[in-house]
């Protein structure tokens, strides 16, 4: 960190979209005018489990996908602070002095122009600034980029909801990745000549709405064409959401164990019931074909 302090960027940065990608350019630049090191101020678990646990959202990312996201960003330094009831019940003035000042040696603060903070959220931008004038910091209020409506991650959460990935993918800058762990399933895929990866993920994170997907399983440096099911897999009367990935023409693949992150990059067809098993093995065939066209 630079001796002369740090720019320090607040929020929850959940899925580092376009618009926070924004936010982080130009603090970058007031930061290389101002000599400062940029420090990125990121909340883990999100607030609101702690303040509104009936009103948490499905994160985009968990907290160690945003991390190395902002990273790539190229700011300096990655402030993950623990949010929990002993730090939500500061005073924003307590927390502008204890963390902004005192820890992250904050000598100017960008935040969005909706912030807010504090014990029982009564510190906003205008609090933020008073405070600054008393520590020695100033505030800069960024507003959020626009395209066609604002670039938030409520809307990209919305958009996932409704399978529209790539929507979703235009906001992010890239395409949507739910990461998690591949275990044992049912391995009814592999009697059926379509072997899968059955990827558990944390239950805080966000899923696509159901349906079949192209997109790419990701796996110790390689991305590998896939084609995605999410869904209880209604053909078989399941009742478990689950996301699997078929790689394409490979069946020699054991991924059991392994940590992966399921790239989602077009929406193809809801689930169906089939009337045979012959014609789900059909449609199976078709979607193949289909996203493999899709993704060369």
């Amino acid at each position: 960190m630079s001796a002369s302090g740090s720019l320090v960027c607040i929020g929850i940065f959940d899925g580092v979209h376009l618009g926070h990608q924004a936010l982080i350019s130009m603090a970058k630049g007031l930061a290389q005018e101002s000599g400062l090191a940029l420090t990125i101020c990121t909340f883990d678990p999100h607030p609101n489990q702690v303040v509104s646990p009936s009103q948490v959202p499905k994160l985009i990312g968990d907290v160690e996908q945003r991390t190395q996201l902002l990273i790539h960003s190229g700011v300096d330094r990655v402030a993950v602070v623990p949010f929990t009831p002993e730090f939500a019940s500061l005073t924003p003035l307590e927390f502008a002095r204890d963390y902004l000042k005192d820890r992250l040696n904050a000598q100017t603060i960008i935040v969005g122009k909706n912030f807010t903070y504090g014990r029982h959220i009564s510190g906003d931008v205008n609090t933020l600034a008073k405070d600054g004038n008393q520590l020695g910091f100033t505030v800069k209020v960024f507003d959020l980029v626009e395209a066609n409506g604002t670039i938030s991650s409520t809307r990209i959460r919305e958009l996932l909801l409704t399978g529209q990935v790539t929507e979703a993918a235009e906001l992010l800058g890239r395409n949507f990745i739910l990461s998690g762990l591949v275990v044992k399933g049912d391995q009814r895929g592999r009697e059926l000549g379509y072997p899968t990866a059955n990827v558990e993920w944390d239950e805080g994170l966000i899923v696509p709405a159901d349906g079949v997907y192209s997109g790419y399983i990701r796996v110790a440096g390689d991305r590998l064409p896939a084609a995605i099911s999410v869904g209880t897999n209604p053909q078989f009367a399941g009742n478990v959401q689950r996301v699997e990935a078929y790689v394409l023409n490979r069946t020699d693949l054991d991924l059991y164990g392994a940590q992966v992150g399921v790239e989602f990059a077009d929406f193809i067809r809801p689930q169906e019931v089939f009337e045979s098993l012959e014609d789900y093995l059909s449609q199976i065939a078709i979607d193949v074909t289909d996203i493999a066209g899709r993704l060369s």
